[in-house]
């Protein structure tokens, strides 16, 4: 690609907490650039019916608007990203396939956990963050106490800061203006060998498996034969395209281009999100970073009531796993329940999302286990092993030391409940750590738990 179009190019996503108004934004950002007309229905990237019903983003959504600045027209590939905990691998995928980060913040409520946490991965990322304060229109909006904790946060200047009304499109005018002249264009690469991240995927009943890409280097058009770094067999692209409300088919995707590809395979366990895609004609040697395998904190089993449908079972997992690839699951057979699998999950939010996506999406009817987490255990003989199942666990007797998992967690709280929240840890064998006031009324408490 010119290096005077990839000038024009940027990619970005928008993180926060859960419910600071991440799908809002979006959506008037959609109306702004005609990408969407008047937007009536609520979260138009909010498209799965779980979604719309719970009132929360579970997948990212990845859209392409075109902004015109100065008879200048730019590509802004916007993802839009979950904000709950459980679904904070969603975030850091997303934050690899862009340069650069809207973190948006309620004025209402300020800074919280979530605002904390995708923070810390936005600079992990090395991503360019520009603050928003959103709501500033509600009329308990206290917008002089969330800059003082952003600039407490971020280390920024006041003037860094934006204030904007999302719902009703207050100030979004200069988002666009900030999106230009502060996220960096895409890195012009001086070699035309391919590198496209994967960074997530879905399972078309019609077309089969459909890779959401980022390409950093090179080109993708159809009837290229692409190849992996993870999975040693070759398939030929099928169709290339941009992603707008629906699936766009173009000729080629470009350098710094953010787009789908759909190629002609079947088994789709093959197919890994952060690998990297490249072609037989021009192949890359060298992988992209890609990204850190996530940890399962929650597991779970999961049955058919009919045992009849354990191989849809199989298959259904094997397909949802395309597009959430935090989901862990591995055979397992129970005395009372029959065939089924063990999963893990990010946290109980993420087990109650999945099987209902199962239920729904692949119409299967499953009775669930009670959650729990592994154990390593110790045994006298000097033996070592880990425990997934309390049924397992071996004779006391023959038992040295079980280590139990532990978590580092972050309270994010008004000063006046430090007792009772501390009390309240330390009760639950909670170990202190430190204390810090984000505010004069707001605490970030530590603990080891």
């Amino acid at each position: 690609m010119s290096k005077e179009k990839i000038n024009f190019i940027r990619n970005f996503c928008i993180i926060a907490h859960i419910d600071h108004g991440k799908s809002t934004l979006a959506d008037r950002m959609l109306e702004s650039t005609k990408t969407f007309e008047k937007i009536n229905v609520g979260q138009v990237l909010d498209d799965m019916d779980i979604e719309q019903e719970r009132g929360i983003t579970i997948k990212s959504h990845p859209i392409l608007m075109d902004h015109v600045v100065d008879d200048i027209k730019y590509k802004f590939n916007l993802i839009d990203t979950p904000g709950h905990v459980d679904f904070t691998y969603e975030v850091s995928r997303s934050m690899a396939a862009c340069e650069g980060a809207l973190l948006l913040i309620d004025a209402t409520q300020g800074v919280e956990a979530q605002t904390v946490s995708n923070t810390y991965l936005a600079i992990e990322a090395d991503l360019e963050i520009i603050p928003i304060i959103n709501k500033i229109d509600m009329h308990n909006a206290n917008v002089n106490d969330t800059v003082q904790q952003i600039k407490e946060l971020l280390g920024c200047n006041e003037n860094d800061i934006i204030s904007i009304s999302a719902k009703v499109g207050t100030g979004v005018d200069n988002v666009f203006n900030h999106i230009i002249n502060k996220i960096p264009h895409p890195i012009q690469s001086n070699h035309n060998n391919l590198q496209a991240l994967i960074f997530d995927s879905y399972y078309d009943q019609y077309r089969g498996v459909v890779i959401y890409v980022r390409v950093f280097s090179g080109h993708i058009t159809k009837n290229m034969n692409a190849s992996f770094f993870k999975y040693d067999k070759t398939h030929e692209i099928l169709e290339v395209g941009i992603l707008k409300l629906e699936r766009v088919e173009t000729s080629v995707l470009n350098e710094g281009d953010v787009g789908y590809v759909i190629i002609n395979i079947k088994d789709v366990s093959k197919i890994k999100v952060g690998d990297t895609l490249t072609s037989i004609e021009n192949k890359s040697d060298i992988p992209l970073p890609g990204y850190k395998p996530i940890k399962p904190m929650v597991f779970s089993g999961m049955y058919p009531v009919d045992s009849k449908d354990y191989e849809n079972l199989k298959i259904s997992l094997d397909r949802l796993k395309l597009n959430d690839s935090s989901l862990f699951y591995e055979p397992n057979t129970s005395t009372a329940l029959g065939f089924g699998f063990r999963c893990g999950f990010l946290g109980p939010l993420h087990m109650e999302i999945i099987q209902e996506r199962l239920e729904r999406e692949f119409d299967l009817n499953l009775i669930s286990t009670c959650p729990n987490v592994s154990y390593k255990v110790d045994l006298k003989n000097l033996e070592k092993i880990v425990v997934n199942n309390p049924s397992d666990m071996p004779d006391p007797t023959l038992i040295d030391k079980i280590y139990e998992p532990y978590i580092s967690a972050e309270l994010i709280l008004p000063k006046e409940f430090i007792g009772s929240i501390m009390k309240l840890c330390t009760s639950h064998r909670g170990v202190y750590k430190s204390t810090k006031y984000l505010s004069v009324d707001k605490v970030q408490i530590l603990f080891e738990m």
